[in-house]
């Protein structure tokens, strides 16, 4: 299991922007039955253990020595700078299941899509119940079961595993093929008075060219 070391810190609310500045990140330790421990961890031990983790997979936090196990519950970051301010602990027990968000990975190129559907992606994380040890890193959505415009993938079609079960109910749609929709052309009729003026503006016309044609016709014989 990997394993995360921590301290103990003394600074709270403002203090912690120094913390920051030191490359520390401020962090809660808590769960059931658990004292609320307040905790720093260096900014590129706490990303390096992220990346190889993630949220649903158990990390051992070695506090005082002793290790913790638990999972990275929350983060906190600043979106424009991409900068994690604070993490949250929630230590688990291994010998009680827990609920996780877990994330779907979707595999495969849905064959309604090829003929011209638009996939919906109605779900990117689904809820399980497991031991903490047993939660899946992610759970595959196989695509290539939208054959057809108007198909629907549900929880029901997910994967199963004796290891953890669903917390959601079994007909929560997961993703979908619909149609493109079409382009509507508004036509808007002619008003009563644009149709005067459009009539006007012809009769002009003609009149000119009538008077053209008589400008360019035969020689007038005077008798």
């Amino acid at each position: 299991m990997t394993e995360l070391k921590v301290e103990k810190r003394n600074s709270f609310g403002k203090a912690n922007a120094s913390l920051r500045k030191a490359g520390m990140i401020p962090a809660e330790l808590y769960g059931h039955g658990v004292p609320n421990v307040h905790l720093a961890v260096k900014t590129g031990d706490f990303e390096k253990v992220y990346r190889e983790a993630g949220e649903n997979t158990v990390v051992n936090v070695i506090v005082d020595g002793a290790a913790r196990p638990v999972l990275i519950y929350d983060i906190q970051k600043d979106p424009l700078a991409d900068q994690v301010l604070a993490v949250d602990f929630y230590q688990v027990r291994m010998d009680e299941k827990i609920a996780a968000a877990v994330p779907l990975k979707f595999v495969g190129e849905a064959p309604a899509v090829k003929e011209g559907g638009i996939l919906i992606k109605a779900m990117d994380e689904v809820k399980v119940e497991a031991l903490p040890q047993d939660l899946p890193e992610n759970i595959e959505v196989n695509l290539l079961k939208l054959a057809a415009i108007g198909d629907s993938l549900y929880v029901r079609d997910l994967p199963t595993s004796s290891k953890y079960e669903y917390a959601v109910e079994p007909n929560t749609v997961v993703a979908s093929v619909t149609e493109q929709a079409k382009e509507e052309v508004v036509e808007t009729p002619l008003t009563p008075e644009q149709v005067v003026v459009e009539t006007e503006e012809k009769k002009a016309e003609r009149q000119v060219k009538a008077g053209s044609a008589e400008e360019g016709g035969a020689p007038k014989v005077e008798v």
